[in-house]
């Protein structure tokens, strides 16, 4: 058991039930806003800073801040990866492509100068 395994986790909240809270906090008088915060166990900081974010048009801000769950991590540490292979293996074609013309080349020019190629095995 790790040492911090008897903690409490941090929570996350969705961004719809974040904009419902504001909403519902909003639209209540000044005494029942404390009751609503002590029922949802929140702070005032909560709201404030939900509020902002609301104002400033960005809905994804309401989003949890932990990010997001592991499997689609893992979906974009795989489409990285299958990017930079697929890169790596472009380079690759391109040098090979080289390597042959330059092969041509070499032979081409072996041939004008009248030099007897090896024996092919």
């Amino acid at each position: 058991m790790s040492p911090r395994a008897d903690r409490p986790k941090r929570r996350t909240f969705t961004a719809e039930y974040k904009a419902q809270i504001v909403a519902e906090y909003e639209a209540a008088d000044h005494g029942e806003r404390g009751a609503i915060l002590r029922r949802e166990g929140l702070y005032s900081s909560h709201i404030t800073e939900w509020r902002k974010a609301a104002e400033a048009g960005a809905v994804s801000a309401l989003g949890p801040k932990a990010g997001r769950d592991r499997r689609d991590r893992e979906i974009d540490a795989l489409r990285r990866r299958a990017e930079k292979a697929e890169a790596e293996l472009a380079r690759t074609r391109a040098a090979l492509d080289i390597v042959g013309k330059a092969h041509a080349l070499l032979e081409t020019l072996s041939e004008s100068t009248g030099t007897p190629k090896p024996p092919q095995r």
